[in-house]
């Protein structure tokens, strides 16, 4: 709807072109391979949104954790078996934060039984390695929209 004005909720960005929010993303993993993987399953939304994304990386939990709360990105995707606060110690501090983190936490597992820590921790998704992207990526949206930061874009009429 254009010129509506959007209330900006406490550690999102605001709207950007026109409804379509501006979407960045902090990629948890020690592995330079696996953060490759992760920001090109997250570029499959960037047709959708209309924009591109910001995607910063992170080697381990620690510095994912003070870029989340410095930068206040809508999307943490976070490996299980990062070193020094893997995945479920960050999603954990980042709800139990004194300003706690209200954006999508994503967790990539090495096993489906550690699924239970993932909805302990207080992600939002989580998947067992190697992902669907197609998958993640659609359930990012799915989250993203339902905190209001992004809709489909209205069709252009001829």
């Amino acid at each position: 709807m254009p010129g509506a004005s959007h209330v900006r909720r406490p550690g999102m960005r605001a709207k950007g072109r026109g409804s379509l929010a501006h979407v960045e993303a902090v990629l948890m993993s020690p592995d330079p391979r696996t953060r490759e993987l992760m920001a090109l399953t997250i570029r499959s939304i960037e047709r959708r949104l209309g924009e591109g994304l910001r995607f910063r990386a992170a080697a381990n939990g620690e510095l994912a954790l003070r870029a989340a709360l410095r930068d206040r990105p809508e999307i943490v995707v976070a490996d299980e078996l990062a070193s020094r606060m893997g995945a479920f110690a960050l999603a954990r501090s980042l709800r139990d934060a004194a300003d706690p983190y209200t954006g999508v936490i994503v967790v990539l597992l090495e096993r489906t039984h550690d699924a239970w820590l993932a909805s302990w921790s207080g992600a939002d998704a989580w998947y067992v390695k190697p992902a669907d992207p197609f998958a993640v990526a659609d359930r990012l949206w799915e989250l993203l929209a339902a905190r209001g930061l992004v809709r489909e874009p209205e069709e252009e009429r001829v």
